[in-house]
């Protein structure tokens, strides 16, 4: 009677080593084997990028949405004035602010005028949307604020106004040029009101990282904005910002307690709906490439069967030899999991080096195809960008890992279980 061997002992791996490097006679298993090595390897790194891409996507969207707007806005409820017109203005706004700051957790809070405007210079001209804002307040916004990518001082903010990248482009202006502002809704007469047109000096021009921010948006100093959009005495909204953006909720109870009237409206009611399709899409996605990872992890099982096939005189001799069932098993076993390993391992190191070169990548598509392939217009963002996180490679190297031993455990039980009688029989 065979006596059992230690499981995995050192000869069974080497027995399936050996039957992987298929001598040239047998070159069908050898050219399955690498078949489903490739098919591995593309699969999980294929895996890898996708995740890679949708978590730097996602990451990029919404830090450059906590970076340059307002985690959460108060403003006041529509009110009935002594003339019949509904107005929001709030006339507390300093009270309200300086209550907003004094909570738990809030980082900043800045009273704002809003309104939309005309811009020109010389014979262009685009839409702009004003945010009336005191030189402090800007201060303390990250992604306008930053150095590496502004121009001029913001020192100089108080003398004139501050626009974004894109709407200084397409105007084609730049630090020192004098730009007009036009708002319909301008200076009261006794004749009705009448536009009011402006001219100011660019002294600071910001690139937040967000195409349809930096195309349309203005900041002009807070005061000036009153006079402007005739709200002096008031403001329209206090621009919140918090310590834990994701737990915008926690504030919500607080801040409705900072004055009557008060009305919220937070950075996940804004884009939330977008970002909970963007979390949809990833789950799908990864659905989808699972499935593709398993039809390469099923090439093992093909590779296996033709490998038992051609190998069942030694299945035969090495069972006469003492081998129990458990031994053959475990060889073949060991065949299908050095492939998923090696593919693995291989999609790994592949789908991370293409991650994080992400942009030289997208560079050279560019070059070959003679124009840009990433449309900032329509994605928002300027680069597509890649964040490889663990918690992705993991998911994608249990999935790949799981699929490739699970797939040869048939073929391995089917070597396992051959008669050696049977299979020495017309050797």
């Amino acid at each position: 009677m065979a006596r059992a061997t230690l499981p995995f002992s050192r000869f069974e791996f080497l027995i399936a080593w050996r039957y992987l490097r298929a001598r040239r006679a047998e070159g069908g298993v050898s050219v399955m084997t690498w078949i489903s090595l490739i098919g591995i390897t593309l699969g999980v790194a294929a895996l890898i990028i996708t995740l890679a891409v949708r978590a730097g996507f996602r990451a990029e969207f919404v830090d450059t949405i906590l970076g340059s707007n307002a985690h959460i806005t108060v403003y006041k409820a529509a009110e009935t004035t002594l003339d019949g017109a509904t107005s929001n203005l709030m006339t507390d706004y300093e009270d309200r602010t300086a209550k907003i700051r004094a909570l738990p957790g809030v980082t900043a809070a800045a009273p704002l005028i809003r309104g939309q405007v005309m811009v020109t210079y010389n014979d262009r001209s685009n839409v702009a949307e004003v945010y009336g804002i005191a030189p402090a307040d800007l201060a303390s916004i990250p992604r306008v604020v930053n150095p590496e990518t502004s121009l001029g001082e913001l020192a100089d903010f108080p003398q004139g106004i501050a626009l974004g990248s894109g709407l200084a482009r397409e105007l084609g202006v730049t630090l020192g040029d004098k730009v007009r502002v036009m708002s319909p809704n301008g200076a009261r007469t006794a004749f009705g009101t009448s536009p009011r047109v402006n001219a100011y000096t660019v002294t600071y021009i910001f690139t937040a990282g967000r195409y349809d921010i930096d195309r349309t948006r203005l900041y002009m100093p807070f005061d000036e904005a009153q006079s402007f959009f005739n709200r002096e005495g008031g403001a329209d909204e206090i621009e919140v910002m918090v310590s834990d953006p994701e737990k915008v909720d926690d504030w919500t109870l607080p801040l409705m307690q900072t004055g009557a009237g008060t009305m919220l409206w937070s950075w996940r009611d804004s884009s939330g709906s977008f970002l909970r399709a963007l979390d949809m899409e990833d789950n799908v996605m990864f659905v989808i490439l699972s499935v593709l990872v398993l039809i390469a992890a099923m090439n093992i099982t093909s590779g296996l069967i033709m490998l038992v096939k051609n190998k069942g005189r030694d299945i035969g001799i090495l069972r006469t030899m003492g081998l129990t069932q458990g031994s053959i098993l475990r060889v073949f076993f060991l065949c299908g999991a050095f492939t998923g390993v090696i593919g693995t391992i291989a999609g790994v190191a592949l789908g991370a080096a293409f991650s994080e070169n992400i942009s030289h990548i997208m560079a050279f598509l560019s070059w070959v195809n003679g124009r840009d392939v990433w449309d900032p217009s329509v994605r928002a963002i300027y680069e597509l960008p890649a964040d490889l996180r663990l918690y992705d490679v993991a998911k994608a190297v249990a999935l790949s890992l799981g699929l490739s031993l699970i797939v040869t455990i048939f073929p391995a039980r089917r070597a396992a279980r051959m008669n050696p009688v049977e299979a020495l029989r017309y050797e």
